[in-house]
């Protein structure tokens, strides 16, 4: 039987009760200290007023930055805090909710934006919190913190699944991480980390997708990172739906650190300190091994009968050098392993993770990637930033069918493989990046990402079933290879970017970018104009715009799928494709009604076209692509001459964390469509119309900084949109096919999920100790998530409903020291 909540709590209490070491009887305080620089030249600023600030913004204590633009303030009392910064001629910054724990001291490294206004007539508000650091976007833009992913119920401690809270922004399916932004298929959003863009960061990943079941990203390295849905700046290319920046942060240069953490999800051991405390470098290092065998002794059901295997790590090296300058080096990666076996058993699972209930599937996955990153602040307007790194993305899989006893189902009479295929990317990325400040106004941003494709290897080999004729059973046809690739690429985008401040109301950015790909003549994009524009009305509204043009190519495998041969030379006939584009235009409205509160609305169009569709008169078209665990299979010519639109209006009522509590409510109404070669407008798979999130977290503060929380989250969306089932022909394919005239024509039943977060943080000297747990689909509500085809079901019906997570609780503690 599955667990109940309360019965998670009580041991909770119970593991608290035992732990040791948490003392109250004496005054226990942490270090804040930093580094503050200029936002577009990163030189540090010296004589920076620091002042840290009690919950009626009086001030406590303070300091100001040295000649290299650090600070200090020693003996802060632990629980969360927030700090001013002020400095002649640059816009105060206000950081609130900062968390300080007994374990950790807290390093914030903090960027000022010059002002050209005096600093007597520029207010102070709460608008800074949530803001982006990329200072070129106007729309469509959100920074999410590390402490979020903690804090919101059903996030799971990932940037992925905490970006499906944001208004209009939807998680594809519970199995997997892949975010649908305003109704674009998944694989359009770019993950890019310390400027370079990195292959798919998840384990169990699928080519030509953007998410997983479990993410190799851990908020242990990450920093706070940016987040976009639309319109975003001209540094950005080859993505038609949204971006994830990420950035590393260092480990603590003065003094060694460690952390453990043990949960259902993984054990987790990391480590930072200094190198040479006499240069300030560091180290931070981390480790994850997956513990996901505690669910099937516990009975839990995670949406399947295997037990995925994991690891993952990470670590960064960063040595100051002389006039500011730095060099990082940093990598991560992860590996992981499922094996699904149906030919034990007697009843059709309900099976997540597996493309046929009729086959034993085994499926590694890896990636990995490491680089270097220079920085170096030239002068006090001038700077340079330059990344290079390698990465391979690699996946292993074989199948084999299993031959069931017609006469008695539990009987397996033979398993024979039917598929075997390779996938394996590596890539050089490197990224240049120059910042020019011109006065207080104007700044000049100018670069290039440059991607090459070194080693594109795809294999793959597969036999196709077929029923017999006249007989029960079905028969083996002769091996068929799809793939079978050994090749390279390059992918370029140079950029340049202006933007100009107007009395610290007005701000006009402006940028052109361009693409190409070498795969062939078709994929050039040779201007991509980007353009926003920011009005602060009032200290309350602010009114902004945007829009670009954006160009994406196809996952890079789909290019070389060949028409099925039983040589080893396949007919590859997309090698043609150019690229995907999209034409965004957003306005956006904040609203700062009150202290802490935020209101947003958010209106956008997006024009699609040149989106690879099927010759002929088919509903066929990539805007319904890339996500869940199936490869894509154009078996015949794709062409780009596909159209879509989305259009819709966003609305976000939140409330910063204050006086113990925060929520956030996002709404979303949109409109999806597209039109195949048959020219029928249909409803895109992602069009669910609608899109509500609910999220409330409480904190209630105990002594010496310490905390119960509690959250809460509710999720209602439009379901996915299918078509009616072809009988014949899915017996035929023993598979689910649709009829052609009425794909996306029908909608599943709306999608509804609650979630429950109880956390503890207790502080005792030089040590902190965390449990929570978080209860996903607290309700236990039955969600559908597609249909399948049933081979040999007992009850004579092979279509059936495919369903999403159920109830899973998930547990986790750590210990700072």
């Amino acid at each position: 039987m599955p667990i109940h909540p309360h019965t998670l709590i009580r041991a909770l209490a119970c593991w608290l009760a035992l732990l040791p070491g948490v003392s109250l009887a004496q005054s226990l305080t942490q270090t804040i200290r930093g580094t503050v620089v200029d936002a577009d030249s990163k030189y540090p600023l010296a004589g920076v007023t620091v002042v840290l600030l009690s919950e009626t913004n009086t001030p406590i204590t303070g300091a100001n930055t040295d000649d290299q633009g650090n600070y200090r303030l020693s003996s802060v009392p632990l629980g969360r805090q927030t700090l001013r910064f002020t400095y002649l001629g640059y816009q105060p910054v206000l950081l609130s909710n900062l968390i300080v724990t007994s374990a950790k001291e807290l390093i914030l490294p903090v960027e000022m934006m010059s002002s050209s206004v005096n600093l007597a007539e520029v207010e102070i508000v709460a608008q800074a919190e949530g803001e982006v650091s990329n200072e070129m976007a106007m729309v469509s833009a959100r920074q999410f913190s590390i402490e979020e992913t903690n804090r919101y119920a059903g996030s799971r401690s990932e940037p992925a699944r905490m970006a499906s809270n944001y208004a209009g922004v939807q998680g594809a399916d519970d199995s997997r991480n892949d975010i649908v932004i305003r109704g674009n298929a998944p694989n359009g959003v770019l993950w890019r980390l310390e400027g370079l863009n990195v292959p798919n960061p998840n384990h169990f990943a699928i080519p030509g997708t953007g998410g997983g079941p479990v993410t190799i990203l851990n908020n242990k390295f990450l920093a706070n990172s940016d987040f976009f849905t639309g319109a975003f700046p001209a540094s950005y290319g080859n993505a038609n739906a949204g971006v994830f920046d990420l950035r590393m942060r260092n480990g603590n240069n003065e003094r060694h650190e460690f952390s453990g953490q043990f949960g259902f999800l993984g054990t987790e051991l990391a480590a930072e300190g200094p190198l040479s405390k006499a240069s300030g470098a560091s180290y931070l290092v981390m480790y994850r091994y997956s513990t996901l065998k505690l669910f099937e002794s516990l009975n839990i059901r995670i949406g399947t009968s295997a037990v995925p295997a994991y690891q993952d790590g990470a670590f960064r090296l960063n040595f100051p050098l002389k006039d500011g300058a730095s060099l990082s080096l940093w990598g991560m990666g992860g590996l992981s392993r499922i094996r699904i076996v149906f030919s034990d058993q007697c009843e059709i699972p309900e099976e997540l993770y597996a493309d046929d209930v009729n086959r034993d599937q085994d499926f590694r996955t890896g990636m990995g990637i490491i680089g270097a990153t220079y920085r170096h602040p030239i002068n006090t307007t001038t700077f340079i930033k330059a990344s290079i790194g390698a990465s391979r993305q690699w996946i292993f899989a074989d199948h084999d069918y299993i031959y069931r006893n017609s006469a008695d189902f539990c009987q397996v009479d033979s398993l024979p493989q039917i598929l075997d295929y390779t996938f394996d990317e590596s890539k050089i990325h490197s990224n240049v990046v120059l910042n020019k400040k011109i006065g207080v106004r104007q700044t000049l941003q100018a670069g290039i990402n440059a991607d090459w494709y070194f080693n594109m290897r795809y294999i793959d080999s597969a036999r196709l079933i077929v029923p017999r004729t006249g007989a029960p059973g079905v028969d083996l046809l002769p091996w068929q290879v799809r793939w079978d690739t050994r090749t390279g690429a390059v992918l370029l985008q140079p950029f340049i970017q202006y933007k100009l401040r107007l009395q610290d109301k007005l701000d006009f950015t402006a940028g052109l970018t361009s693409l190409y790909f070498s795969i062939n003549e078709n994929s050039f994009s040779p201007v991509e104009p980007r353009l926003g524009l920011s009005y602060q009305a009032s200290r309350k509204h602010k009114l902004s715009l945007g829009a670009g043009l954006h160009s994406q190519i196809q996952s890079p495998y789909v290019y070389f799928y060949g028409r099925r041969s039983e040589g080893r030379d396949p007919v590859e006939e997309n090698l043609g494709m150019g690229l995907s584009k999209s034409l965004h235009t957003v306005l956006t409205h904040d609203f700062y009604p009150a202290q802490n509160l935020r209101m947003r609305t958010e209106v956008y169009y997006q024009h699609l076209y040149q989106i690879p569709v099927r010759v002929g008169n088919s509903s066929y078209s990539l805007v319904n692509a890339g996500s869940g665990f199936s490869r894509l299979f154009p078996d015949t010519l794709l062409v780009n001459e596909g159209t879509g639109r989305n259009y819709g209006i966003e609305f976000t009522f939140e409330k910063f964390f204050s006086r113990g509590y925060n929520f956030l409510f996002t709404g979303s109404l949109f409109d999806a469509r597209y039109k195949g070669s048959d020219g029928v407008l249909r409803n895109s798979v992602y069009n669910g119309r609608y899109a509500v999130n609910a999220l409330f977290s409480k904190e209630f503060k105990l002594k010496q900084g310490s905390s119960v929380s509690l959250g809460a989250k509710a999720t209602s969306i439009g379901g996915r949109w299918y078509g009616e089932v072809d009988r014949a022909a899915s017996d035929a394919a023993l598979d689910i096919v649709f009829r052609e005239e009425t794909v996306n024509t029908l909608q599943f039943r709306p999608y509804f999920r609650g979630d429950l977060k109880v956390g503890f943080l207790l502080n005792s000297k030089r040590v902190s100790h965390e449990v929570a747990v978080d209860i996903v689909n607290v309700f236990n509500t039955r969600n559908i998530l597609s249909l399948t085809y049933i081979p040999n079901d007992p009850d004579g019906n092979p279509i059936g409903e495919q369903y999403q997570l159920g109830f899973l609780p998930l547990f986790y503690y750590k210990i700072d020291f």
